[in-house]
């Protein structure tokens, strides 16, 4: 009898990807998912400041920096709709949410609820930031680089060469 791959989706909208979501990422797909899926969410409610295909390539230029053979294990796709009709799209059975503070986990736990009442067959599972990125937020970081402030330890060169790009 085979093995079965657990697959697992981290969906965000990584506006811009941090240090903190590469760090659950690389946990999620070393511990966790034989696959994982980092799921780009559309998300214009948001008003993203990096476009759907700017927000997908920055994620995948960070998975490409992951060691062999966890980069190989993660993928990178962008969504738009449902998160529990993707999940079945891609065969997911589990999804990966990361949480920075008891404030995170209110809202995470109301959408754990109405994920499972659509769709009882995907877990998810809540995996704690490490203490180094539990402060980190995506939009701390557009705030502080608007404002000229120093980002370099919240996100890698290449994402602070793009938000540098974008605040120039």
């Amino acid at each position: 009898m085979g093995t079965i791959e657990r697959v697992g989706i981290y969906p965000g909208t990584f506006d811009p990807i941090t240090n903190g979501h590469f760090d659950i990422i690389r946990r999620a797909a070393t511990h966790l998912c034989d696959r994982l899926i980092v799921s780009v969410a559309v998300n214009a409610g948001k008003g993203p400041l990096f476009s759907l295909d700017e927000r997908t390539a920055m994620v995948r230029a960070e998975v490409e920096s992951l060691p062999d053979p966890v980069r190989g294990r993660v993928e990178v796709q962008p969504f738009e709709g449902l998160l529990m009709h993707h999940a079945v799209n891609v065969g997911a059975e589990l999804i990966v949410r990361g949480l920075r503070a008891v404030s995170d986990f209110e809202y995470e736990f109301q959408m754990t609820g109405m994920n499972a009442r659509l769709n009882r067959n995907v877990e998810t599972v809540f995996l704690m930031a490490s203490e180094r990125h539990q402060f980190i937020s995506s939009r701390f970081v557009k705030e502080i680089r608007q404002l000229n402030g120093d980002i370099q330890e919240f996100v890698s060169p290449r994402v602070m060469e793009r938000l540098n790009e974008k605040f120039s």
